[in-house]
């Protein structure tokens, strides 16, 4: 087939009006969650009355639903369904749950799982401890929740695993801005530190993300090697009022072992 007739033949099958649909959708972020027809209008070039059919068509389909007060626009639950079941069908959540609870009920402390997501981690998976103690808490995050790579430890070792030319895209695009008492906000201290992840294989969150809350993660591997995920336990210092060396001491092994046995789940087997 010539280049010619192949370009005919994907002009053939490619529905302009189903990508700008799905542009639109995509429109919708974590810090754009909430969207009117203008702002819809510049973020997918297309002109007001054009944005105005594609969002009457998806609102009446469900996958947007509009606020009628400010008669602004946000996902709808047609869309909300679309992801979990995404969410769901990821061989690493079908892996993933009962070790999840497992190291929650060992440590006493709430176990996550996330991915990248560009600049940010997405939550995929997130257990609870069963164990009715002082240790439960509630981190008020969610499978889908969304946030910054750079100030949290799931994504440090996320992002240290990266290859050079892509970490340094999204580092180009990351405001590192403080969010807690401890945010690394320079950007060579943060390539230095992810260094030490790649070394450590362990990566730690100091009240970088929030005050009083400290983190570490493990990375996870598919069976080509590559870090397709993170796990974590996340622990606040009101719970365990401690050094972090104490709590590295007590948390790095149980979840270093659980990183390897998802991984070894998923295929993943380390160099002899």
């Amino acid at each position: 087939m010539t280049d010619e007739e192949s370009a005919r033949t994907h002009a053939a099958s490619h529905s302009v009006s189903l990508e700008r649909g799905l542009s639109i959708l995509d429109a919708f972020t974590g810090d754009r969650s909430v969207l009117g027809i203008a702002d819809l209008a510049r973020a997918v070039g297309l002109n007001k009355s054009t944005t105005h059919r594609y969002v009457a068509t998806l609102t009446s389909l469900q996958y947007l639903q509009q606020d009628p007060e400010t008669k602004k626009y946000f996902l709808g639950p047609r869309a909300v369904d679309l992801g979990f079941a995404a969410i769901d069908s990821m061989e690493l959540t079908r892996v993933t749950g009962p070790l999840l609870q497992a190291l929650a009920d060992e440590t006493g402390f709430t176990i996550s799982v996330a991915v990248a997501d560009g600049p940010d981690v997405v939550y995929v998976d997130r257990r609870r401890s069963s164990r009715r103690t002082s240790l439960a808490m509630d981190l008020n995050l969610h499978v889908g929740s969304r946030l910054p790579a750079y100030c949290t430890s799931m994504g440090k070792v996320l992002l240290a695993y990266r290859d050079p030319a892509t970490l340094r895209q999204i580092l180009d695009r990351t405001d590192m801005a403080r969010r807690g008492p401890k945010t690394i906000t320079n950007r060579e201290q943060l390539l230095a530190a992810l260094a030490k992840v790649r070394q450590t294989g362990i990566a730690v969150n100091d009240e970088e993300l929030a005050p009083g809350l400290r983190s570490f993660s493990a990375p996870v591997r598919d069976r080509s090697g590559e870090v397709v995920a993170a796990i974590n336990v996340a622990v606040y210092l009101t719970m365990a009022p401690t050094t972090v060396e104490a709590l590295a001491g007590r948390l790095e092994a149980p979840l270093r072992r659980t990183a390897a046995e998802i991984s070894r789940r998923l295929g993943y087997r380390p160099p002899a």
